[in-house]
């Protein structure tokens, strides 16, 4: 509670606190340079945040915000309405011009917060025509993305279709208001000082990837229900987590919130068995009990409770798509953890479990990662796809283990915890 005159103040409001997430977005989040161009992705029911962060965008300076939105209720109107042709084309115009954009120095921000099951009672054929077309058609501005050319970041908005899949036996009201408590408390918002309470809160991420990059790990191995799963880590691997420097100069916190530390495994080196600890809802399916075996690095056998089809056609995107582009630890005892919510959003829940990554690596997540060209990245171990799908393996029950080139394991997180 903030104090004025000696006296406490009332509670913030909720546009307070919405106000207050529109500058952490822009002062942590994207770190924006004055002169700066901004492209914002969102849908509709994200425009008063979008207000906010533009204000806020405006204020430090930029010198032009864009925002481009999407509306669900169209995207459903595709898949019921739209010729068959329709799912193998993308809006290729619109992502060239953000790489153009990009190229020129815009920053980048999106704002999450779509219906998790929007697309489950589709045709998961023409779902994931759809998404393979727009992989390929965004290819150009992702790859600026994953590299960090520039800098961006990802927040959320409590949408109504988000809160009542969360809290389905609560009045729409309701829900959304204990959605946007737990984005809030998620975002650090309801600190005295949100920005630093951030800065606080990325010192602590970078003393955990500073004792893992003096390690020198070869692999991790993850044990316990369901998982036998060892990591090999790429040749030249860095870890990395919180506030990161982009090409451009420019420190950004690419995900608000964030609680993980991560890396690249080597595509080629990843072997044993996994499952999920939580459900993945990707592109408007939720997917849950995820269950696959990896051979040389990739996934040779994959299954799950529902979502399977969708599933399967992710792993087809590409020979890049059922081999991984990331690792990350998260202790259990996590804010988000604790909270006991399960978000159905990759953003959050990936910030309450230790996960990995189908598809493309970053290339910041390398030594001299920013100077190494494709090839060299490849030659290290770095994955290439279309897609970036987080997937949560971890939990109270879950041990990991750090393997040295010949193979002498030590602790490293015990029942999901640090050592």
């Amino acid at each position: 509670m903030n104090k004025h005159a000696g006296h406490p103040t009332e509670p913030l409001t909720h546009d307070e606190r919405l106000d207050r997430l529109g500058r952490v977005a822009v002062e942590v989040g994207l770190g924006l340079r004055a002169g700066q161009e901004l492209v914002i992705t969102a849908s509709l029911d994200a425009l008063p945040l979008v207000r906010r962060i533009t204000e806020h965008a405006y204020k430090a300076g930029a010198s032009l915000v864009t925002t481009l939105f999407n509306d669900e209720e169209a995207a459903l109107m595709r898949f019921r309405s739209a010729p068959d042709d329709s799912f193998d084309r993308a809006t290729g115009w619109l992502y060239e011009g953000m790489a153009n954009a990009f190229k020129n120095g815009a920053a980048r921000l999106a704002i999450s917060g779509e219906n998790p099951s929007l697309l489950a009672n589709e045709d998961p054929e023409k779902v994931a025509r759809a998404n393979r077309a727009r992989s390929r058609a965004y290819m150009p501005a992702l790859s600026l993305i994953a590299g960090f050319d520039i800098n961006w970041t990802i927040v959320s908005y409590a949408s109504p279709a988000w809160a009542r899949t969360m809290f389905p036996d609560d009045p729409e009201e309701i829900a959304v208001a204990k959605l946007w408590h737990a984005i809030f408390a998620a975002s650090r918002v309801d600190t005295p000082d949100p920005v630093a309470a951030w800065q606080e809160h990325n010192e602590q991420l970078s003393t955990s990837t500073a004792r893992l990059n003096a390690k020198r790990y070869a692999a991790l191995r993850f044990r316990g229900p369901g998982t036998d799963l060892t990591v090999g880590l790429a040749d030249d691997h860095e870890w990395a987590g919180g506030a990161s420097v982009a090409k451009n100069g420019i420190i950004c916190n690419a995900n608000i919130p964030t609680e993980e530390v991560f890396t690249t495994p080597h595509r080629l080196r990843v072997d044993g068995y996994v499952a999920s600890t939580k459900p993945l809802s990707y592109q408007g399916t939720l997917i849950q009990d995820i269950a696959v075996r990896f051979e040389g690095g990739a996934i040779v056998e994959a299954s799950a409770r529902t979502g399977l089809d969708v599933l399967n056609k992710v792993l087809d995107t590409d020979e890049g798509s059922r081999r991984l582009g990331e690792v990350a630890l998260v202790p259990h005892s996590s804010p988000i953890s604790k909270s006991g919510l399960l978000f159905y959003n990759t953003l959050y829940d990936e910030n309450a479990a230790s996960h990995i990554a189908l598809g493309q690596s970053y290339s910041k997540c390398f030594v001299n990662g920013a100077s190494l060209t494709p090839d060299e990245l490849a030659a290290r171990g770095a994955n290439s796809s279309l897609i970036h799908i987080d997937w949560m393996i971890g939990s109270g029950q879950i041990d990991v283990d750090g393997l040295d080139a010949e193979g002498r394991a030590e602790p490293v997180m015990r029942a999901g915890e640090w050592v």
